[in-house]
């Protein structure tokens, strides 16, 4: 279905009125992941629909996840239209998973002041043995040369960038044959390659033709855009624990809709966002075993032992709960700590003032007035009318009382119907 879709957005897009020599323009200045892959990959299938001459893809990213890596570069491969991808501007970079789609292009491209490399897989969660170490690395090492040699680059160098973590600038990337120009703006690139000739992926060669081509940008729809964002590891979690406290109010102010409204969206939509990230099982059994010590602490009070040792858990599976090979794709320690303590001392005071008000007798209707101290207005022998709380009541003495006179103290001890049944306080 997701296939036919695209398929048919990108039929809508060459509908449009476009020239013979358009050059379809993506640019990705952001992580490597599902969302983004999925806009290469629209982008791909737009040029290839219009038959533009080439596809430049304008990249600054620090890196993502493999898997999304691997798909970008499939369909890099596959392209049949050719595919230039250029690091700018200056300042940018193409680290880890950048490098692997710099060398998957046809056309490898820098910008002056840019660097690409340090690819080295990087696994988050506890330290791999030297055997699974080896196997990671030889993994990605021979996925990157697998295409480097048949893009006719130097496929020894590129091999450190997984090997040695390497990392080189334009300048010395052009020097090592990994990438093919270094021009210091998009249309300074394009009329640098104009008429060159290329060797694509399958072995044919092809001549670039760009003489009064333009550049077409295919910016993200805002559906990417917004999925792209909420694909940061840091909104997620404050948009779960954010939406799950919108909700509890509305539990306990049944009726007013918005706020329960817009916390179900926000915890499905940091649902979505963490299914998509490489979550840590285990992470996620701590945050449960966290919550259930939160909870713990309202029915058996341990002086707080139990809220400081849920707090302790909740910021701990919050720090390991997203799995991510760089940085940015991690929850940073500054929001795993404010989320987790004020979401684990917020509800560890919400659920003992719900336990206590559920230990509490009830505070209106009849049965409210028991215990209630009164004053007999007539005297009770048994029955008579005594003062509750400022009103009048039908009241009887208990069983085998003696009599009280008007003004006397008593207590009452339980409702029948409107009747009191009362006691004197001595």
């Amino acid at each position: 279905m997701t296939r036919t879709v695209r398929n048919l957005a990108v039929l809508l897009l060459s509908a449009a009125p476009l020239s013979a020599q358009s050059i379809f323009h993506l640019t990705v200045r952001d992580t490597i992941q599902p969302i983004s892959a999925a806009y290469i990959e629209r982008g791909l299938d737009a040029a290839a629909q219009a038959h533009s001459p080439a596809v430049l893809i304008t990249l600054d990213t620090p890196g993502g996840l493999l898997d999304s890596t691997r798909d970008i570069v499939q369909h890099i491969l596959q392209s049949p239209v050719p595919v230039i991808v250029y690091i700018a501007p200056p300042g940018a970079r193409a680290g880890s998973a950048g490098f692997f789609i710099l060398e998957a292009a046809d056309v490898a491209a820098m910008a002056p002041g840019t660097n690409a490399g340090a690819s080295h897989p990087v696994l988050e969660m506890g330290k791999l043995d030297d055997v699974m170490k080896l196997k990671v690395e030889n993994d990605a090492a021979a996925f990157l040369r697998a295409y480097t040699e048949r893009r006719r680059r130097n496929p020894d160098v590129a091999e450190q960038a997984v090997r040695t973590s390497k990392s080189w600038s334009d300048s010395e990337a052009l020097s090592l044959h990994l990438i093919e120009a270094s021009s210091p703006d998009a249309r300074s690139l394009l009329a640098s390659l104009d008429g060159r000739s290329i060797t694509r992926f399958d072995g044919t060669v092809t001549t670039l033709h760009f003489g009064g081509a333009t550049l077409r940008d295919l910016p993200p729809t805002l559906r990417e855009t917004l999925l792209s964002r909420m694909m940061d590891p840091n909104l997620a979690v404050l948009m779960l624990f954010a939406g799950a406290l919108l909700i509890y109010l509305e539990f306990n102010v049944p009726g007013t809709i918005v706020p329960g409204s817009i916390g179900t969206l926000l915890v499905v939509a940091a649902l979505f966002a963490l299914h998509l990230l490489p979550i840590h099982l285990a992470s996620l059994a701590v945050l449960i075993a966290a919550l259930v010590l939160l909870l713990l602490e309202a029915k058996y009070p341990s002086h707080g032992a139990l809220a400081i040792a849920g707090c302790i858990a909740l910021v701990f599976s919050l720090l390991t709960l997203v799995n991510g090979p760089i940085p940015e794709q991690r929850v940073h320690w500054s929001v795993a700590l404010a989320a987790g303590l004020s979401f684990g001392l917020v509800t560890a005071f919400l659920a003992t003032i719900a336990w206590r008000a559920r230990r509490n007798k009830m505070l209106t209707g009849p049965a409210a007035l028991i215990g209630k101290p009164a004053i007999a207005q007539t005297p009770l022998a048994p029955t008579g009318q005594v003062l509750v709380n400022g009103e009048l009541w039908q009241a009887q003495l208990e069983p085998a009382a003696s009599p009280v006179a008007t003004g006397a103290q008593l207590l009452v001890l339980s409702v029948d119907d409107l009747t009191l049944t009362v006691r004197a306080i001595q």
